[in-house]
């Protein structure tokens, strides 16, 4: 329990911190959802790599786009987990979202908790020329036992 409350702080404070200032000065659009199917994870005390296979579905025009990812964590994270799902709503500039615009590199603040069913958050801002974010605090659910708290890379291809 401690746990949790110890990353909802964390997270409630780094999530000003990783918007970009144009996001607070500019209007972001919500385009659509990404999906992402995690596979086993072992924490490897100072950080870990998980690949996952990801579906964006646009809100706007109806259609979805596949994207692999592999997602590195570097910080606290010690335990094993079967692996799970993340879901980011994804907001850009503008609505004009196609194949291949999500491809890039995001990076972010992130924390997981786990014992039996866990629960996670990700902060994650990137993509091309920084103009997509995912949404603050993706829903990330998980099986195993773990802790992690630290800095992540989401590379999309």
């Amino acid at each position: 329990m401690f746990s949790i409350r110890l990353l909802t702080v964390v997270c409630a404070f780094l999530i000003p911190q990783m918007l970009p200032a144009s996001a607070h000065a500019q209007q972001l659009f919500r385009v659509g959802g990404l999906t992402c199917s995690t596979g086993p994870r072992v924490g490897l005390v100072l950080g870990s790599r998980q690949e996952m296979q990801c579906v964006f579905l646009s809100s706007v025009a109806a259609r979805q786009y596949n994207y692999r990812g592999t997602i590195r964590r570097v910080g606290l994270d010690v335990g094993v987990t079967r692996g799970g799902t993340l879901f980011w709503g994804v907001f850009a500039r503008n609505s004009n979202i196609g194949r291949g615009t999500l491809r890039g590199s995001y990076v972010g603040a992130s924390g997981n908790v786990a014992i039996g069913l866990g629960l996670g958050a990700n902060v994650l801002v990137g993509g091309s020329r920084r103009t997509i974010t995912l949404q603050p605090l993706s829903v990330e659910g998980q099986i195993g036992l773990n802790l992690a708290l630290g800095i992540s890379n989401l590379v999309l291809r």
